[in-house]
């Protein structure tokens, strides 16, 4: 079995895989304050409330995109699994070759979504990925990682919204009825969401322009992320929803750094 992590600015998804097949996932608040002990803690009454003996777990896998819960994961994996975790960056050998000014300047999760979206369903691709900010990956038909966009996430913006107009509430994201908001509180809704998708529908349409230029072929539509499946329900473009892509992609580049060992 395989312990995948997904360390992200807001919150942190954790896996375990047997072989292919995903079979549990917990999904936390990513938080500085906790130490590698409370990690620890977390880990094994997960496991225990999942009925998986922690001896089972032979590897682990961690993307991160915060460098101080990175050290506080791999310091519980190798105190309490007695595993040293395989940290995912641009420099382990993940199969395809990163078209990035700056490779290292990729951050983890978006190479996850790259591997793992490229071997479900080829290229060209593009990946949206609805988090703390809101990116967009283009993958060629070859499986070269050409860069992307990145955008602020939804929940972001609707913070930002309200932290920086002092009359402006803090609101559920949920669709309103209409689009023409009669109160603050559903004017602000259509305007974050239906914003928000205007801009995934139009930053999509950007891309594939650009696409069919170097490709000569649209690309494949994948969303993951957790405002995901959301979008993708409100959405007229045909876009594949994967919840757990980044957690796949951790698995499938643990397995190739392992087996080229």
């Amino acid at each position: 079995m395989i312990l995948a992590i997904d360390i992200g600015n807001t919150h942190t998804v954790m896996g375990i895989f047997e072989h292919t097949k995903l079979l549990f996932d917990w999904r936390v608040t990513s938080s500085l304050q906790q130490t590698e002990d409370e990690v620890g803690s977390q880990v094994r009454l997960f496991l225990r409330d999942a009925g998986i003996d922690q001896n089972k777990i032979t590897g682990i896998g961690i993307s991160s995109v915060v460098p101080d819960l990175t050290d506080i994961f791999a310091a519980m994996a190798f105190k309490y699994l007695k595993i040293q975790p395989m940290i995912v960056n641009s420099d382990i050998g993940l199969g395809i070759n990163i078209r990035y000014d700056d490779p290292k300047a990729v951050g983890a999760d978006r190479l996850c979504n790259a591997v793992a979206g490229y071997a479900k369903y080829g290229g060209p691709l593009i990946v949206i990925d609805f988090g703390t900010a809101t990116t967009y990956d283009v993958i060629a038909k070859n499986g070269d990682y050409l860069g992307g966009v990145i955008a602020p996430g939804i929940e972001t913006s609707a913070v930002d919204l309200h932290r920086r107009a002092a009359k402006l509430p803090k609101v559920e994201l949920h669709f309103p009825s209409g689009i023409i908001g009669t109160d603050t509180t559903s004017s602000m809704q259509a305007g974050i969401l239906y914003g928000a998708l205007d801009s995934m529908e139009g930053m999509v349409k950007r891309l594939e322009a650009e696409l069919i230029e170097r490709e000569n072929t649209e690309g494949k539509l994948i969303a993951t992320g957790g405002f995901s499946k959301f979008m993708c329900d409100h959405s007229s473009l045909s876009i594949h929803w994967e919840p757990s892509l980044v957690l796949d992609g951790v698995r499938l580049i643990y397995e190739k750094v392992k087996g080229s060992k």
